[in-house]
């Protein structure tokens, strides 16, 4: 399965009123440009492992919005502190998706602890998160991304990708470019959204 594909995929549901999604840097921020910028999407470049503490805060202090974080092994491995957090607070509008290649593709391809047996679903789910799955396939991702969103609880989806990535490893948007529009966006937002249950915002 390739990263891109799987966020192919899905686009749709990420382009949906009262949706927010967080990249970490590299690959998977270069690459959901590439599919097509939306002003509800944040690529965190230059702050590896933090993709999911910023996904839990803006989770956490915007219920009525769906939040979907886009993560990797490498950058998760740097902050496994964060799921402990995440399971603390459960908050039921947070999906994080962690697209496994087993290396550090952006920095040159090290591997990562997930290429010698350690199991990020099993670790989320050790800490507490309440649903959590790994899926090989494109089908089985595209399904437990739904099955994320109907269920309305905080879910960890660990997708194990081909270690293959785009061209280049940044986006072509300024940072305070992305920086500001988000921000506004966020801003614009109807607050009178119904807390989500994923499955149930229109």
């Amino acid at each position: 399965m390739l990263r891109r594909d799987a966020m192919a995929a899905v686009f749709p549901e990420l382009e949906r009123a009262g949706t927010i999604v967080v990249t970490i840097m590299g690959a998977v921020a270069a690459e959901l440009q590439e599919i097509g910028h939306r002003p509800n999407f944040f690529y965190l470049q230059h702050a590896m492992g933090l993709a999911s503490s910023m996904g839990l805060g803006i989770a956490l202090s915007r219920p009525e919005l769906r939040v979907i974080v886009f993560d990797g092994d490498g950058s998760l491995l740097m902050n496994l502190g964060g799921l402990t957090t995440m399971a603390r607070y459960r908050p039921k509008n947070l999906m994080h998706v962690v697209f496994d290649n087993e290396s550090l593709l952006s920095v040159g391809g090290f591997p990562t602890a997930t290429s010698t047996g350690s199991d990020l679903a099993e670790i989320a789910k050790a800490a507490g998160v309440p649903r959590t799955a790994t899926v090989r396939t494109l089908d089985e991702f595209t399904r437990a991304f739904r099955e994320a969103l109907e269920a309305g609880d905080l879910t960890t989806v660990v997708a194990k990708v081909d270690a293959v990535g785009p061209k280049t490893f940044v986006t072509d948007l300024s940072l305070l470019e992305n920086r500001y529009e988000f921000q506004r966006h966020l801003k614009n937002l109807r607050t009178h959204l119904r807390s989500p249950s994923f499955g149930g915002q229109a």
